[in-house]
Parts: structure tokens; sequence; C-alpha cells
């Protein structure tokens, strides 16, 4: 029987697995030993079963106007306890930053009266809206839940690639990837101490009952969704389905005297937390597009009383815009007078004249990315760009140097990635989950680790045909304490429909 690694050649980048070639590192060594019995033609078998599976749980999306599986590697990505706790204390660290920006944001504004951060910052964001200023919810918490995308660099340190605090997307991967590789290589757990990943919808329900307006013991949750043609609508139905809680669109509420109301077929009930997965813009006609059907008339108003709490907070996207990104270490050590755990990427503000016309001249050798860009779209990494995109992009700079940010490329560390029937080195990042009851910020045990499928490919998004990993996070008890394998009934987790999606952010 052939070693399935016989033909893996570990590429320039970082390799997670292997040391050198052969030797894996010491968090998958178990994991190297486990799989050296399966071979070739098992690992693709098992491989062309997960995809079925997924097709038929509906965990699919459109690629290229093809529906397809949403591809799931089989051989997982380990992450040490060690690793793991300072992924955990950074994420807070950044959260905890960006909750107490946002407070100063739609607050006293001291942060720009300080001079820590430009107020030209705040007066060209597209995502700060006057709506939200004065405005403090209940528990003082923006950020219910979290996004922060990492990636290893080619010396194998971790950096922040960007924050995403408006609607973060990606989670349902996460539960049905843990789902499907429990039940297709079940094996493969009997040795790690995999941390398990099915607490995340408590953990939310959680959060969203604990930021419900004050004096309400019960209260009702919802989850608004733009509807089932929108991309992220498996997402949105199996995290309702989980949770327990109604999963609404904006014709099934209605506001009436600064309250909220879910319309049943038992007559109206009250609502006092909306879980929200609808942009700003869509999210109230008589605050933002008057043309929106996706939200509900009176919403925000109802929220600036006190009487509804709205999750993610209305105006966050001024936070996780990408020039906001290149201030967040001040911010770390302004609101929190800490230094940074995680650092940024080296990252070039091109609203500074000088350092834009180093960067246009340089343009080849950096990646210049829209600071409002969302799931890879219009990211030029000079290296392998044209010389008519380096042209349009140039332009695209000089006419607006506020929408764009510059960084140097970075190597993203690769891992091995079933490839046809043999494992080859694919470029990948890292996003945890971040979970803010206004007490404590939890994070996810692993997160969603997404691939750049095609060879060379270093932008990892759905939407660029990218899939995704199962990410073990290895704890220091007994795999028998930990319930790596136990999942949910199938009844409970099965979308009640096929549906099509990719990040939202």
């Amino acid at each position: 029987m052939a070693d399935i690694f016989d033909k893996y050649v570990m590429a320039e980048a970082w390799d997670e697995m292997f040391e050198r070639a052969g030797v894996p590192r010491p968090q998958y060594q178990a994991l190297f030993a486990a799989l050296q019995p399966l071979g070739v033609r098992e690992l693709r078998s098992r491989a062309d079963q997960l995809a079925r599976m997924f097709t038929h749980r509906g965990v699919t999306f459109d690629y290229a106007g093809v529906e397809r599986p949403f591809p799931l590697d089989l051989i997982p990505r380990i992450i040490d306890a060690a690793e793991w706790d300072l992924v955990t204390r950074g994420v807070r660290q950044r959260i905890r930053a960006l909750e107490a920006f946002l407070d100063d944001v739609y607050g006293r504004h001291q942060v720009f009266h300080d001079g820590v951060v430009p107020w030209r910052l705040l007066h060209s964001s597209p995502h700060y809206h006057r709506e939200a200023h004065g405005w403090r919810p209940p528990n003082g918490v923006r950020v219910h839940v979290g996004g922060t995308d990492l990636i290893r660099d080619e010396r194998g340190a971790l950096h922040v690639l960007e924050d995403n605090v408006r609607t973060p997307s990606g989670v349902s991967y996460v539960l049905e990837n843990r789902l499907a590789m429990t039940r297709t290589l079940p094996t493969l757990f009997s040795e790690q101490f995999v941390r398990p990943v099915e607490e995340y919808p408590a953990r939310l329900l959680a959060a969203l009952r604990a930021a419900a307006p004050a004096g309400v013991s019960d209260p009702t949750v919802v989850l608004l969704t733009p509807g089932v043609y929108n991309a992220a609508y498996f997402e949105h139905a199996l995290l309702a389905r989980l949770m327990g809680v109604e999963l609404v669109e904006g014709r099934d509420l209605v506001c009436e005297g600064n309250r909220l109301y879910m319309v049943t077929t038992y007559g109206r009930r009250p609502v006092h937390v909306v879980y929200r997965r609808v942009d700003d813009d869509y999210l109230d006609p008589l605050h933002f597009r008057g043309d929106s059907v996706l939200g509900c008339p009176g919403l925000v108003n109802a929220a600036r009383l006190g009487n509804v709490t709205i999750a993610n907070g209305v105006g966050n996207g001024v936070a996780d815009d990408k020039l906001v990104y290149t201030y967040v270490p001040d911010l770390i050590g302004y609101y929190l007078g800490e230094s940074p755990l995680l650092p940024n990427v080296e990252t070039y503000r091109l609203d500074d004249p000088d350092v834009r016309d180093d960067v246009l001249a340089r343009a080849g050798e950096l990646v210049l990315k829209p600071v409002d860009g969302a799931g890879g779209k219009g990211i030029v990494i000079g290296p392998v760009a044209t010389d008519e995109q380096l042209a349009v992009v140039r332009r695209a700079v000089r006419d607006d140097p506020r929408g764009w940010i510059a960084q140097r490329p970075v190597l993203l560390s690769t891992s091995p990635t079933l490839i046809g029937e043999w494992p080859v080195p694919r470029h990948i990042d890292l996003r945890p989950f971040a979970v803010n009851d206004g007490e404590d910020v939890w994070l996810l045990p692993g997160g969603l680790t997404r691939v750049a499928l095609p060879e060379g490919e270093l932008v990892v998004n759905s939407s660029r045909g990218g899939g995704s990993k199962d990410t073990w996070v290895l704890g220091e008890t007994p795999a028998a304490a930990i319930p790596a394998t136990v999942a949910p009934p199938a009844a409970q987790w099965s979308p009640s429909r096929t549906a099509a999606w990719e990040d939202e952010q």
C-alpha cells in the first residue's frame, strides 16, 4: 500500500503539518499515523462519500454558475492547546478594543479628540451612521459575534488579516464540517483530544438573551434573514434551528408604538432581540434605504428607545473598515493599555500622499485592497497581476485613496489538501468566531479554516473557488471526556432545503 504522503512536496510557504519532508509536527503525529493505513484510494472514496453527504444535507454553494457541494478536505488543520491560548487571548483583546472604539465613536469621540485616530477617518466612512450616535445597547455590547481572519506567515508567525464585526458568516461550515468528519472518518478522533464545537449555538443564544432590554426576564429572540435567495440562507436557517428561535423576514415583523412584534398565526408576539443578518442599509427603510423591503420600518426607533436590541449593532461597519484596521494596534494601547498579542500584516495608508506615491510606484510588489471589499472582491495581488490590472488599480487609488490600503504580500501557510487522489500543499487562513455576552468573550474552539483550492491561489474565499477544513483544537483532557464525535440528532441539523451560500464578509 502506497503511503498517501509519498508524493507530497512541501511548498516554499510554512507547512502546517510537516517540519520537513516526512516529519510531521508534534500536534500532527497521531493524525499522520492514523492516516497511513487508509491509502490513497480509500481516502479518495471517503472524500467522495463526504461530498455526497454535503449534497444530501444541502451544504452546497454556487460557483461559476454551478451548484456544488462545498469542498471539505479530509485532512484537518490541527492547533495545539498553547497556540490556541494565544489565539484566544489575542482575539479577545481585539474584540474588547473594537467594542471600546465603537462605544467612543457613537459616544464621546474621545479617541478623535486625543488624536489617536484622525477625524477624517470617521467622517469619510460610509459605515458611520449618525442614527446610532448616543445610542448605547442595553448591556453595552455591539459586537455580539466577531470573526477575526488570521494567517500564518513564512516564518510561522500568526497575523491578523482583517476584522469582521458586522455580520461575519461561515460558522455553519464549522458545525457541518465537524459532523461530517465524525461520520466519515470517526477513527481519526479515537486518539485525538479534540475540543467540541457544538456548544456554539447555545453560547450565541445565551449572549443574545443577555443583550435583551432591561426588565425582560424571558426575551424572545429572532433571526432576521433577507430570505431564501440570500447566499447565506443555509446558515441562517441552521442557526435558527439549532438555537430554537424563529427565522423571520422583514415582512414577518411590525413596529407599533416603538415596540417590535412578530406576526404569527396566533397574533402578534413581542420581540426583544433581533439577531440580524441583514446589512444596515436594508435594515429600516425609515432611516436607511427607503426602497428596502428586507427590514422593518421603525426598528431603529424601537432600538434607540431601548425596547429591542439589534445584534450586531447598527453602524459596526465603521470598526471593520480596512483603514481602521491599521489603527487597531493603537486602539489596543489606547483603550486597554496593552500591546497587541496578534500583530497586523504590514499595511500602508494611502491617504498620505508620500506613502501613496511610493505604493503606486511599487504596486507590482504589493497587495492592494479596497477598504470595503468582502469575499476577496477587488483585491489586486501585485506580483501576479497583469499590467492592465495594475494600471486599473493605480487609477482607482488616485481617484479614491481613502478607499484603498496596501499590504506586503504574505505567502500564506499551506496544509496538505486532497486534490484528485494525492495530498498537495494549498494555502489556508483561519477565521475564529468570538461570542460576546457582555461578561466574557468566548471563542469557538477552532473556527473556520478556508483553503484556496486552485494551485498558487492566495485568496481563500469560496467565491474564488475555495474550500474548507475541519479545524481541531487539541485539549488536555482524555478523548473519552470530550464529546468530539457527539452530534445533535440529524433531524435537528438537516436544512429544510438545498441552499447555496458564500461569505457575507
